[in-house]
């Protein structure tokens, strides 16, 4: 059964009624805009948990399962312990730690106690940890036992009380903490639907990453609304290869999954041959696009091997059209494509009943409205084809930035709407599709890139006059971060000594694939670089040489 009330009604929520076509020409549109099931923000955690706890809701490769009564049990022990080292609603707990049944449940854990998740890419480097850690004040620190020795000294600097290990399963003292809280009785949440669950740390072009602040509300209208709009029911089992400290893997594919009432395969990390080896047993796969290029590399990807599939769902970056008719051809099945952000989960996918284009990110899912907007002006456009900046608004829009009121004000129109800086439009038939950023970030393999802190860190090189960091289209990854540097008279750097010297200082996903050097950057009559200018000349740079068969 689903833990969701179906109204017997609805009602069409339309981003521009102007746009409206006959029915029968917008079956797909219509679906997507019904009304959102309804979840109560505050308590659908606790009734999905006490509900049928005998089913399954987590495998491992390894055929280690967990319940949802399990599910319920360890994170009511987690949250204990978390109370019993003084957490409580409101308090920061960040965790940087590697993906496992038990990492999601410490997140389920806040959300039980009312704490404040933030999750950390465990690829962060030190003085990226710093600052973090810093701008989120939190009241505990959870880490992989090896790296506890390295952070905890900074931490407490820093001013956390406590620091806990978590390793790749039941290790780490925060479960041997959580085992001795022996019963799983813990202080429940009673604040509003309103309060922060969680800090996605998210920024722009410029400046330091911003703290994004995730609602219940958040959570539980976009689950809804997903359980919907891709026909989620308990009999599906989603292939989980995602890692879980951002959005997609955290909150889209798993409280989909949760809101359903339906079972995951956890897999620590994408591997080809391990996603084809236990897809037999999975209905659903959701990913990036970097996942489907590697599949279709893969020898035993066909029609067969795939043929009991429901879903295949592709977010977080571009899906290049080219990979959207490959993966067609080879499987029979068309990706969806949705397109999402940190600061509102998903706003737009493609329709599960009805032709999905590849290019476009489909219409609003339930209970949110998209309009395009005059980046100057903010006025709307409503006229099909008008490109302009997107704007969202509904139940998923998160509430602001962490302790940051001016950006916050900043990025809402008076009305509600969030202006969200990718530049798109919406065709004659209601699709949206994005077309750019109004910012320079780039998304390489799903992981955000701000080319600001990449450059910072290239322009101190002895040798470097300035860099300046784009996303070039990438057939694996999306797009490759690629630096374009000049460099003073006479100096030797080379493209080996810039990656050489980033290491240490930047998660490797934000490293540069190439460094190319020029004499001069390219600059508007204002002095500024032109960075549209390098995308446009070094478009081929990544260029596939061999079409995937």
């Amino acid at each position: 059964m689903l833990f969701l009330k179906i109204p017997p009604k609805f009602s069409v929520t339309s981003f521009d009624n102007t746009l409206i076509k006959p029915v029968q020409m917008f079956k797909a549109r219509q679906i997507l805009n019904e009304m959102p099931s309804s979840i109560d923000p505050v308590t659908w955690l606790d009734a999905v948990l006490e509900t049928d706890p005998g089913r399954i809701f987590i495998e491992t490769p390894d055929g280690k399962t967990y319940t949802y009564r399990d599910l319920a049990d360890i994170s009511g022990r987690i949250a204990s312990a978390l109370a019993w080292r003084s957490v409580v609603a409101g308090d920061r707990v960040v965790a940087q730690v590697d993906k496992s049944p038990e990492a999601f449940m410490l997140s389920v854990a806040c959300l039980r106690l009312g704490a404040v998740f933030v999750p950390l890419n465990p690829a962060h480097m030190i003085p990226e940890l710093e600052y973090f850690l810093g701008d989120a004040e939190p009241r505990m620190v959870i880490v992989r036992p090896q790296d506890r020795e390295t952070l905890a000294p900074i931490a407490h600097k820093l001013g956390v009380a406590y620091v806990e290990t978590l390793g790749g399963g039941s290790e780490g003292s925060l479960m041997e903490l959580a085992q001795a809280r022996s019963n799983t009785d813990f202080p429940r949440f009673a604040g509003g639907p309103d309060e922060p669950t969680t800090l996605l740390y998210t920024s722009g072009t410029t400046g330091r990453s911003k703290g994004a602040m995730i609602t219940r509300r958040n959570l539980a209208s976009n689950a809804a609304a997903l359980v919907k709009a891709w026909r989620f029911t308990q009999a599906d089992v989603l292939l989980h290869a995602l890692p879980i400290f951002h959005v997609h893997g955290l909150f889209i594919a798993c409280n989909t999954v949760l809101a359903a009432g339906a079972r995951m395969l956890f897999l620590a990390q994408f591997d080809a041959d391990e996603v084809m080896r236990l897809m037999p047993r999975a209905t659903v796969m959701m990913g990036v696009p970097t996942f489907y290029t590697r599949l279709l590399q893969h020898p035993n990807l066909t029609r067969k091997a795939t043929a009991h599939m429901r879903l295949f769902v592709s977010g977080s970056a571009p899906l290049l059209a080219e990979t959207h008719s490959q993966f067609e051809v080879k499987t029979g099945h068309c990706i969806l494509e949705r397109y999402a952000m940190t600061e509102t989960l998903v706003n737009t996918s493609n329709p599960y009943e009805g032709k999905r284009l590849a290019g476009t990110v489909g219409f609003a899912v339930p209970g949110v409205e998209i309009r395009v907007v005059d980046p100057e002006t903010g006025k709307r456009l409503s006229e099909p084809e008008a490109v302009g900046v997107l704007e969202v608004r509904g139940p998923n829009v998160f509430k602001g930035y962490w302790r940051n009121p001016e950006k916050t004000a900043a990025e809402f129109r008076p009305d509600g709407f969030f202006i969200t800086g990718d530049v798109g439009k919406i065709d004659e038939n209601g699709y949206v599709h994005i077309v750019g950023r109004a910012k320079d970030m780039i998304i390489t393999g799903g992981y955000n890139v701000y080319p600001k802190e990449v450059e910072a860190e290239i322009d101190a090189l002895p040798g470097v006059v300035e860099s300046a960091v784009i996303g070039v289209p990438h057939p694996d990854f999306g797009e490759g971060v690629t630096a374009v540097v000049t460099k003073a008279k006479g100096a030797a750097i080379d493209e080996r000594q810039v990656l050489k010297a980033l290491d240490g200082r930047l998660a490797n996903y934000k490293h540069p694939k190439r460094v190319l050097f020029v004499d001069d950057l390219p600059r508007n009559v204002m002095g500024k670089v032109q960075k549209n200018v390098l995308r446009e000349t070094y478009s081929k740079l990544y260029e596939q040489r061999n079409s995937l068969k």
